[in-house]
């Protein structure tokens, strides 16, 4: 295993090499949603959602929808849908551990992100899931934020990444299929073929079914 032989202990020793203020960073980040971020999450339609047990042990989901899937319930709380998917409720046991979150949310074809971070709790109010619904399927949970921080984030990562540029993009050919790597991981003794075909329905017919 890498051994580092050179590791800061320090975030003052991060803040002596920086080029530029620090301050304008700073005041930045606002304590609710404003209409600036709340027309940002509107157009978002995909987010990722980083949770914690009360070990420290971290998770980070993925959560994608058409557009104005999260909800702005008030400047200070927003609601996001549970989607049926692989049912391991990560995110939902960390929640219930310790009550923390952060989101990162995009937008299609802008380099900037907004990102939120606050406490949660899992809810089944009715009212708010079913203003969540799509399709006519209501979801059976939805995560309730509560908002303590929300900044715009520059665009030099997504910028660097080329993430709406597919055409400037490595090509995919040679990488494992999801079967491929559930059969590997999990020392499953399925017939490839089968499992392939079942996850490709699951994408194709399914996204809102149990």
């Amino acid at each position: 295993m890498y051994q580092p032989t050179d590791v800061l202990s320090s975030i003052d020793q991060v803040y002596a090499d920086m080029r530029q203020p620090y301050d304008s960073q700073r005041l930045k980040i606002i304590d609710h949603i404003d209409a600036h971020c709340a027309a940002w999450i509107a157009h978002s339609t995909f987010l990722t959602m980083a949770t914690m047990d009360r070990a420290g042990r971290m998770d980070v989901a993925p959560k994608g929808d058409p557009a104005g899937f999260v909800k702005v319930l008030d400047p200070k709380t927003l609601a996001i849908p549970d989607r049926p998917g692989n049912h391991r409720y990560d995110g939902f046991r960390n929640i219930m551990e310790t009550g923390r979150i952060g989101l990162v949310f995009l937008v299609p074809n802008r380099t900037e992100v907004v990102r939120v971070n606050g406490s949660a709790q899992i809810i089944r109010d009715a009212a708010v899931r079913e203003d969540l619904a799509i399709k006519g399927r209501v979801p059976d949970y939805a995560v309730l934020v509560r908002v303590e921080e929300a900044f715009f984030h520059c665009g030099k990562a997504v910028i660097r990444s080329r993430l709406w540029h597919p055409d400037k993009q490595l090509p995919v050919d040679g990488l494992p299929t999801y079967a491929e790597a559930l059969i590997a991981h999990g020392g499953l003794s399925e017939d490839y073929d089968a499992l392939a075909a079942h996850l490709r329905n699951n994408e194709e017919n399914r996204l809102y079914d149990e």
